[in-house]
């Protein structure tokens, strides 16, 4: 009898303490999804109203050269990334993922209002487009802490065995950002003129980040930190020792790993961008769809994807990161140059069920990878080793790719130019995933 109380009281306990870490997930996943959400709108926006900003901050130069300097700045704001992902890193390692994320958004969020602000060319001249850049550079600085602090943010979150699944969310907003933006984007072609949409339509996804970012700083700020950050913490002051320089430490005790990383990261980058920013410009461009058709073909691959990016997630955590990874890479090499080639003079529906192949093989690897670079790092490098992986893959491949599909196209004169440069990527990618070993099954490094 004297022991019920005991156990009743034990077992409410545990039962607050489950409820509280239930909780703290939930939000660890909201603060993570809006981030990512706000980051890759701006993206969308900037990507599916490249042909406005052409005419807008380039409005001396012909429709190609214009669209390449458009896509130009967006590679430039990609420079940043290895410095900005080393700079978040060394924060998130040495203070903590929460205020490093905390601070990215606020600095994102600002910036990407700015250009909504932004005046043209018609107005300042040449100092309109050098002002885009600048604040393109910002962006990509402040961007470049996003992706991988909140992927660590959710591995270092997640129950056992669902470390996938949870770090999925991550890529799942970036996708729901370009949903939305490409949804926004081709309301305002639908609702407005031409006219209106040049002279000031094109600034209101823009302006949308001040709104959007605030929400994600205040659930971010009100966060605990990660518990496998605190256990780290904890671990080093009862050793009394200062905390490890992280960058330093990354880049003499972790070099393998970091090229692994670049490597794996380089299909996902230029796929990525390739298929789901830069895709609505090249079947209105390239192909002579309508811009609406292209929206909508886009729209509805990534649909697909975000509808399976979360089973893609769960399918890691039972089979494995590299089996999944080395699924899509090979998938990528057999069918990209073939699907490429199907998109020429095809009717909207089929069309439709190209993107959708697409969008089914990239989610398997995006669904895939966040997690993959998460455990890839111990602990006390775990956001620099990523930040500094994924963001170096992004400047050199990502950022460049809606340029580098522009240019082959002009170059070889072939519309279908960007497929090989994809299967190189997964090429590169599979041979990375090889040389890696699996980490699914076993617990986060320390």
């Amino acid at each position: 009898m004297s022991h019920a109380p005991t156990l009743s009281a034990s077992l409410a306990r545990d039962a607050r303490e489950q409820a509280s870490e239930r909780q703290a997930l939930r939000r660890a996943a909201s603060a993570s999804f809006m981030g990512n959400f706000v980051e890759w709108f701006d993206y969308a926006a900037y990507g599916y109203l490249a042909t406005v900003i052409a005419a807008i901050f380039f409005p001396h130069s012909d429709k190609t050269t214009g669209l390449l300097a458009t896509f130009a700045v967006f590679a430039l704001s990609f420079i940043v990334r290895p410095l900005g992902g080393l700079v978040w890193g060394h924060l998130g390692d040495r203070y903590g993922r929460r205020s490093a994320l905390s601070w990215s958004i606020l600095i994102m969020s600002v910036s990407t209002f700015c250009i909504g602000i932004l005046p043209t060319s018609e107005h300042i001249g040449l100092w309109a487009p050098a002002l885009l850049l600048l604040i393109r550079l910002v962006q990509g600085f402040s961007a470049s802490g996003e992706y991988a602090g909140a992927s660590a943010f959710l591995a270092e979150y997640a129950p056992k065995g669902k470390r996938g699944f949870y770090t999925s969310i991550v890529p799942a907003s970036t996708a729901a950002g370009l949903l939305f933006g490409a949804i926004f984007v081709a309301a305002l072609h639908a609702l407005m003129s031409a006219e209106a949409l040049n002279d000031w339509g094109w600034r209101l996804p823009f302006l949308l980040a001040a709104p959007f970012g605030l929400v994600g700083r205040y659930i971010r700020v009100n966060l605990q930190d990660t518990p496998k950050f605190l256990e780290m913490e904890q671990r080093l002051e009862a050793k009394e020792c200062a905390t490890p320089a992280p960058v330093r430490e990354l880049l003499t005790l972790h070099r393998r790993s970091v090229v692994i990383g670049i490597g794996v990261t380089c299909l996902n980058a230029i796929a990525f961008y390739l298929l789901l920013s830069y895709m609505p410009t090249y079947l209105s461009t390239e192909m002579g769809m309508s811009e609406s058709d292209s929206f909508i073909a886009s729209s509805v691959s990534l649909a697909t994807y975000i509808g399976l990016i979360f089973l893609m997630g769960r399918l890691s955590d039972r089979f494995g990161r590299k089996t999944m990874l080395v699924t899509a890479s090979v998938l990528f090499v057999v069918l990209t140059v073939p699907l490429f080639s199907l998109l020429d003079n095809q009717t909207l529906g089929m069309i439709l069920l190209i993107q959708i192949a697409f969008g089914v093989i990239l989610a398997m690897n995006d669904g895939t990878l966040p997690c993959f670079l998460a455990e890839l790092f111990p602990t006390r490098v775990r956001f620099s080793g990523f930040a500094f992986s994924f963001n170096t893959a992004n400047a050199l491949f990502g950022g460049t790719a809606p340029f580098i599909a522009t240019w082959l196209i002009q170059l070889t004169g072939n519309k279908a130019a960007p497929a090989w440069y994809l299967l190189a990527a997964a090429a590169v990618a599979l041979i990375a995933v090889i040389a890696s070993r699996e980490t699914a099954h076993q617990a986060l490094q320390d």
